[in-house]
């Protein structure tokens, strides 16, 4: 018997190894390099990170970081529009990576894979300057005579379905023209990413983000990749630490943060 559960144990490990030989013969990175290009997903309505422009190209943080990332492998972008609430089913579908200043979240990571996280971002307010002191903490927006405004499917929804019950919330569906609702009185406050909360005052006047530097709740992104694909994440690994190493990361972002 003990004969039997040695050869039995070996056999076991012999199968792991194949498998695992496998999955590494057939990693999305193989694929990517045979094909010439890498298909991106984005849903291109998030500055900085990343924004669709009318001629059909897209620009931003992101953009730039994937393009550097295409000429070390040595292929092309062909990039995919999607939008928040079909982000995962159109990666899933469509593409190799996903990018756009996509939160790194326990829920997508059921269906997905991840990068390391290439930047901490957590949920911060955004609205009128006069109005900063006014909601400084979820209490204080978390009332039934705030308006909260949200844009819909992503993690921005989910922090104010989950943290904002009893205050007033309008889905928005345009996340490029959301900020001018704030503006019009239309809505008294939104919920986003600290970074773009900086960005947006820069281009709004008359908005104020809310203690950017201390967000209401901690928040990391990442890029999507398939989930279980080793040698492509080890890949994208790589090179992110060697993009924040070099320098090249820290220009990038400041580039679309002046």
């Amino acid at each position: 018997m003990r004969i039997f559960a040695v050869g039995a144990a070996v056999l076991l490990q012999g199968l792991v190894s194949v498998i695992g030989l496998q999955a590494q013969e057939n990693s999305r990175l193989d694929a990517i390099l045979k094909a010439g290009k890498i298909k991106v997903c984005s849903p291109g309505d998030y500055k900085p990170f990343s924004l669709a422009k009318p001629d059909g190209s897209f620009e931003g943080i992101d953009i730039d970081l994937i393009t550097s990332a295409a000429k070390a492998l040595g292929v092309e972008v062909e990039m995919v529009k999607t939008t928040w609430s079909k982000l995962i089913d159109d990666y899933t579908a469509q593409c190799d990576v996903a990018v756009g200043g996509i939160s790194v979240s326990t829920e997508r990571a059921k269906r997905v894979g991840f990068t390391q996280a290439y930047m901490v971002n957590g949920k911060a307010p955004i609205t009128r300057c006069e109005n900063v002191a006014k909601f400084q903490t979820v209490a204080d927006i978390n009332k039934p005579n705030v308006t909260v405004i949200t844009n819909p499917g992503g993690s921005n929804e989910r922090f104010v379905r989950a943290n904002l019950q009893a205050a007033k919330v309008v889905v928005f569906n345009d996340n490029v023209t959301i900020f001018d609702e704030i503006l019009k009185g239309n809505a008294d406050v939104m919920i986003s990413e600290s970074i773009e909360t900086l960005v947006q005052q820069k281009i709004r006047p008359g908005l104020c983000a809310v203690n950017p530097d201390k967000p209401l709740q901690y928040g990391e992104m990442g890029y999507i990749l398939p989930r279980g694909d080793a040698a492509m994440k080890g890949w994208f690994d790589t090179w992110l630490h060697l993009a924040k190493a070099s320098g090249e990361y820290d220009r990038i972002v400041e580039k679309w943060m002046k």
